[in-house]
């Protein structure tokens, strides 16, 4: 046996270890390991001059500058340009890009209007997910979006429309769907291993509390104006900004966007919801704060959405992070640190030969890059990132009204219910609209 042979099985004996302690069962470990294999032993093209993806990076903060280092570190990508309202956000990423002659934009307008692109990250605040990417599918460029993918419903069927009549790539930062526990979550609850599915938990945390928050001078290096775009103008106040803005209505929605966008995703893809969307929502929880500068999403909340074929999911602030799925025959619970069982036996069983598998990626990055060259649909598409954050903002809009509302997801509208409509879609401040 050659030390080349044991060196490669040595690896492979390593992978299948690592994942069996991620809590992957034996067979499933072997199958992961297996599909990696097969990926990276087939014959690679050489990677020419032709074949580079040519990107730019839009919102350089903690998470922006996070999915562009991930696509920057590959083999037949170079970034030419990032785009940041913060000037120190943008210094940062040219500085993570290694310097030399990266490109620094303000205005993502400018940026489109310049470069020849192939791809771009955003990794803006939610309030300004929308807006660029549309851009760039109005310039012929696919797009890697981080979620949750909008700040107001339609927003999302503006993108979908928009994403379809340009053939573009575009993937939604739901990372979740590339890791392997939550694939082997969604498989096994796809395919009766609970038997008929009664609820989904999808327990995502409380908002928090905070302020009133005292106003402060703009930093130099932060356009105020710019970053608040389409929403109210308001005073500079620190905690609106960067990563505080998330438990602002205006900017984003709480716990429901920033994390429900993971586990409602999770649960649409277990249920076999992708494209579709639950018929009735229903909530309730703390009252919506009211006090000036201040966060301004309630504490706890529990929010109910059915489905056509009478399952339950459940968005709610307690409980340990993640997804429960309970069944008639038991439950699945799995977050990212883990995959539970009401039986072990449930996770063990290895899947029979005739069962539905799903979508396989183990490189959430990776996945977008390699469809951008390809040109096939990547694990979570526009559409799905769109109906997955659509619960959520249901889930909000429930809370809200406090009532239960009927919803047609074919639609995309609530049923003979003028109030809730209007809450579907959100006055921009000019000169920032939604035309495309």
């Amino acid at each position: 046996m050659s030390y080349a042979n044991w060196s490669r099985r040595g690896f492979l004996r390593a992978s299948t270890t690592a994942l069996l302690a991620a809590g992957l069962p034996l067979w499933y470990a072997r199958e992961v390991v297996a599909a990696r294999e097969e990926a990276t032993s087939k014959p690679k093209r050489k990677i020419g001059p032709n074949d580079t993806i040519v990107m730019a990076a839009i919102g350089c903060g903690g998470q922006g500058r996070g999915i562009m280092r991930s696509a920057a570190g590959r083999e037949g990508v170079k970034f030419v340009a990032v785009c940041d309202v913060d000037s120190s956000h943008a210094q940062q990423a040219v500085e993570d890009l290694g310097g030399g002659d990266i490109k620094v934009y303000k205005d993502y307008r400018e940026l489109f209007a310049n470069e020849e692109l192939d791809a771009v990250t955003i990794g803006t605040p939610d309030h300004w997910h929308t807006l660029p990417a549309l851009a760039a599918i109005k310039a012929g460029v696919d797009v890697y979006c981080e979620k949750p993918l909008t700040l107001f419903l339609d927003e999302g069927k503006v993108l979908v429309k928009a994403a379809r009549e340009h053939d573009t790539v575009f993937q939604v930062g739901s990372q979740q769907r590339s890791d392997a526990r939550y694939r082997l979550a969604c498989e096994l609850v796809r395919n009766g291993r609970i038997g008929k599915v009664k609820e989904v938990e999808a327990r995502i945390g409380r908002n928090p509390v905070g302020g009133p928050f005292k106003e402060a001078r703009v930093p130099d290096e932060l356009d105020w104006d710019f970053w608040l775009g389409q929403t109210p103008e308001v005073a500079y106040v620190p905690e609106r900004c960067h990563y505080e803005y998330r438990w602002w209505q205006a900017y984003s929605g709480g716990k429901m966007t920033d994390w429900g966008a993971h586990h409602n995703d999770i649960a649409q893809w277990a249920l076999g919801y992708d494209g579709s969307g639950p018929v009735k929502v229903d909530a309730d929880g703390s009252p919506w704060p009211v006090l000036p500068n201040s966060y301004d999403m309630p504490e706890r909340f529990v929010c109910t959405a059915t489905y056509d074929n009478g399952t339950v999911l459940k968005t709610m602030s307690d409980g340990e992070n993640g997804n429960l799925f309970t069944g008639e025959n038991g439950w699945i619970f799995v977050n990212r640190g883990k995959i539970e069982a009401s039986d072990q036996a449930l996770i063990d069983e290895p899947l029979g030969d005739d069962a539905v598998r799903l979508y396989v990626s183990n490189d959430h990055m990776g996945n977008f890059l390699d469809c951008v060259r390809s040109r096939e649909t990547p694990i979570c598409d526009v559409e799905i990132g769109h109906r997955s954050v659509s619960v959520c903002h249901l889930d909000n809009i429930a809370l809200n009204l406090r009532r239960e509302l009927t919803w047609d997801p074919e639609q995309e509208r609530f049923v003979d219910d003028d109030e809730a409509n209007g809450l579907l879609r959100r006055e921009m401040r000019s000169p920032w609209t939604l035309d495309f």
